[in-house]
């Protein structure tokens, strides 16, 4: 498998990346794992958006989601299309949530239909797959209904936390994983809110515990301070660590 980040700023779009989305190719196939502010527009510097097999959403905040009507936008109204049929799975609320997000009034909200676009494929139904590529989730520790996602494709795995706080669901998710692709939002310190985001040190002990080959470094805002979680990270687990930067590539 590749991964390919296509935005990795936490909490929302910052000056030098998009949030949250990431390109996974497995053999032939492309999916995304969510597509928050401004990461549509790195997803076409990628790949050609209509030979997207899967769009996997963690949750369902904008910083996660929010250009998912673009891709909406793409696939009904580009010239070439309209695309096919994608699967995108996600949250119980997802296909709701979305349309409401498109819907051009409030009165409108509720005969939204994209059924042209999507095939909705809830996380709560249990492991799906995507061609090759087996898919399992976990809810994690956030104020929303919040998942971590398994990937696993010829013997190899992805793990991505989406957005929570330290809890055991993530960690077996992980358990002996090639990569955990882990957010790290802020430093480590009593002050900070549970059921929310990982500091860099947390994020480095859910490494440890769940027994990854590799971690790699995620979702750090644009006012944090990037090599500050790094190293608090790299107190906690002794594998190779590393901050992921917009449109890097990782085999896995």
């Amino acid at each position: 498998m590749e991964l390919i980040v296509l935005g990795c700023s936490g909490s929302g779009a910052g000056p030098h990346s998009p949030a949250s989305g990431y390109l996974v190719r497995a053999g032939d196939t492309s999916l995304v794992l969510d597509l928050g502010n401004g990461a549509f527009g790195a997803l076409q510097r990628h790949m050609d958006p209509f030979d997207l097999d899967a769009l996997v959403l963690s949750h369902l905040h904008p910083d996660h989601c929010a250009d998912v009507s673009g891709l909406i936008v793409h696939q009904r109204y580009h010239p070439d299309g309209p695309g096919k049929v994608v699967p995108l799975h996600g949250p119980t609320e997802t296909e709701v949530r979305l349309a409401v997000a498109y819907a051009p009034s409030s009165d409108e909200r509720v005969a939204t239909d994209l059924s042209d676009v999507f095939t909705y494929r809830p996380f709560a139904q249990g492991p799906g797959a995507i061609g090759p590529v087996a898919l399992t989730s976990a809810p994690v520790d956030h104020p929303c209904e919040a998942y971590g996602i398994r990937l696993e494709h010829e013997g190899r795995s992805l793990v991505y936390s989406g957005d929570t706080g330290p809890c055991r669901e993530l960690v077996e998710l992980a358990r002996g994983a090639d990569v955990l692709l882990c957010e790290s939002t802020w430093s480590d310190g009593p002050e900070r809110p549970p059921g929310v985001h990982l500091s860099g040190r947390q994020a480095g002990r859910t490494a440890r515990e769940a027994g990854v080959e590799r971690l790699l470094l995620t979702h750090v805002p644009a006012w944090a301070d990037g090599p500050a979680l790094l190293a608090e990270a790299r107190e906690e687990f002794s594998g190779p660590t590393e901050l992921v930067v917009p449109d890097g590539h990782y085999t896995i």
